[in-house]
């Protein structure tokens, strides 16, 4: 795809797609065109998500930049093995809390004064992978984003939607204004919305490497930004916490082998948890959580339990790690065993119509604050390489600020047992997020991956569940009801698409259903690949949001 040939995607459902030689999706469709055509000329995984990311935090800044956070899962098939890299961006430990924005300021803004600057984790990360996995040269992979930043792109129906929603946090900085509202208002949906200050940046980028954010021009910018606004950051800075390479975490459930990211990230955890539990209480016996209440009770009390577990998952190079005794089946057995004996004995129907107004008041006033925007991407290319990555805007540089076209959201990290990101001012300065790439092994090799943007903590488990214990196909486990984790109030928020009887069993054993939207894009975007039992590889692009998948 061209830039004169730019067109936004479409919520709603997609087709599967089917290759004998590869399949990538993300959650835009130019970046699923470019990490195709990146393939198709002779690039890697590796290449066809580096090209990605660089066009995603161009075309999609709403949910990412070229500032954020970058973590991958890789599979490589020369080796057998799994590399996980994290390059979340970093606190800076012998630098005090900066910020700038109130906490007034929209849904950004935080909790507790608003986020806080943090090292930015998005090209250190592209580095990383580039000098150790990518076959193509740096400057080609750049040669993408250059051109839709010139030329720019159409803005899409869903896109416009997030920008209203985050611009907030842009609106109180003259850089921030300056870029988003070009002008005196956002982009609207139709429009052609180039960036030419972030297309030479990005011309940069392509001539220096990646050193450029942190060593080069661009770098010297942000600092002298920083300085100004009181902010004593460093160009040394900016290069002293390299990304983490590691082989994350595995744990079995049934024949197969999941993968995911290592503490402090909490999603490996949290599915280990949550999978564990559902096997004790027989869910495969329960039937699908939309078809059974009872299934629906079990994943809702389930995914409560993992969220207040894995509260206590920090830095391993700061704190001690709990997570070996999280991932034991005995702590499983246990959760599950507390369910079980906690289950009414009477039918508690007229307690939740009698109380249903003050629970859902109570339950509403206690729902803390949606994730902010991220990108999920997945690739398997001809050499059978599996690679599944998300980058955010979330954790990178000054928060509101834009500098040489790449705007930066901070952190919104919190020290919390229950935030979605939290993080703490001393010690290695690596937070904690929910961070969900996943890798499915079956004897030593991958047939399915996925991950997503969104209440991730909690949708990643349920379609896992879908697909391993139901035996669901994977575009059919996405669409289904999602939902988040009972609340103290006994409150489940899920989509608004459970039969009558599911929603009356679940009241007779006390929990009030709290209708979400149908398809709520806060639950996600799955962009999915696996491996069918035709031996060839699916693709897809979740529904709630407005992504794509192809096949070569």
């Amino acid at each position: 795809m061209t830039p004169s040939d730019a067109q936004g995607g479409r919520v709603g459902p997609k087709a599967a797609v089917t290759g004998e030689r590869a399949v990538c999706s993300s959650q835009h469709p130019i970046v699923t065109d470019t990490m195709l055509a990146t393939l198709r000329a002779g690039g890697n995984a590796i290449d066809a998500g580096i090209a990605g990311c660089l066009v995603q935090a161009t075309v999609q800044q709403e949910m990412t930049n070229h500032a954020g956070t970058v973590t991958c899962l890789y599979y490589e098939a020369s080796s057998g093995r799994v590399h996980e890299l994290n390059g979340m961006g970093v606190i800076l430990p012998d630098l005090a809390p900066f910020r700038q924005i109130p906490p007034d300021r929209g849904h950004l803004a935080g909790v507790g004064g608003g986020p806080f600057a943090v090292v930015p984790g998005f090209m250190p990360a592209m580095k990383a992978l580039h000098e150790r996995f990518a076959t193509r040269p740096w400057a080609e992979l750049c040669e993408p984003a250059i051109a839709w930043a010139e030329a720019g792109h159409v803005v899409g129906s869903f896109e416009h939607r997030c920008l209203v929603e985050m611009v907030d946090l842009y609106l109180y900085t003259a850089s921030g204004r300056a870029h988003f509202t070009p002008a005196g208002h956002l982009p609207q949906v139709g429009d052609r919305w180039p960036k030419p200050e972030l297309a030479l940046t990005l011309r940069r980028l392509a001539a220096e490497g990646p050193d450029e954010f942190m060593s080069g021009g661009w770098a010297r910018q942000l600092v002298e930004r920083a300085q100004q606004l009181g902010w004593p950051l460093q160009l040394a800075h900016l290069s002293q916490h390299p990304p983490r390479w590691g082989e994350g975490l595995r744990f079995r459930h049934g024949e197969d082998e999941v993968v995911q990211l290592s503490p402090p990230e909490r999603q490996g955890v949290f599915c280990a948890i949550v999978l564990g539990m559902l096997d004790e209480l027989g869910v495969t016996r329960l039937g699908p959580y939309a078809e059974s209440a009872d299934a629906c009770y079990a994943l809702a009390h389930a995914l409560r339990r993992a969220a207040l577990e894995t509260g206590a998952l920090n830095d391993p190079a700061t704190f001690d790690d709990p997570s070996p005794l999280l991932l034991e089946r005995s702590a499983h057995r246990l959760f599950a065993e507390v369910v079980r004996r906690s289950r009414p004995r009477v039918d508690l129907t007229t307690h939740v119509r009698l109380t249903a107004g003050a629970t859902a008041l109570a339950a509403a006033g206690a729902t803390p604050p949606q994730p902010t925007g991220s990108c999920e991407m997945s690739v398997v290319d001809p050499g059978g390489n599996w690679l599944q990555l998300m980058t955010t805007l979330q954790s990178g540089g000054i928060p509101g600020e834009v500098v040489g076209g790449v705007p930066m959201v901070g952190s919104h990290a919190r020290t919390s047992l229950a935030a979605y990101i939290a993080g703490w001012f001393s010690g290695g300065g690596r937070m904690r997020s929910v961070i969900g790439n996943t890798l499915v092994l079956r004897e030593g090799r991958p047939w399915l991956a996925l991950g997503t943007p969104g209440n991730v903590y909690a949708t990643i488990p349920q379609v896992l569940s879908s697909i391993l214990d139901h035996g669901m196909e994977p575009p059919a486990a996405e669409a289904a009801p999602l939902m988040d984790p009972l609340t103290d109030e006994y409150v489940l928020r899920v989509e608004s698409r459970l039969p009558p009887a599911v929603v009356d069993g679940l009241a007779a054993l006390g929990v009030l259903v709290s209708p979400l939207p149908q398809y709520d894009w806060n639950m996600g975007s799955f962009q999915m690949s696996w491996r069918g039992a035709d031996g060839r590889l699916h693709g897809s692009a979740g529904v709630r949001r407005a992504g794509s998948a192809a096949a070569w």
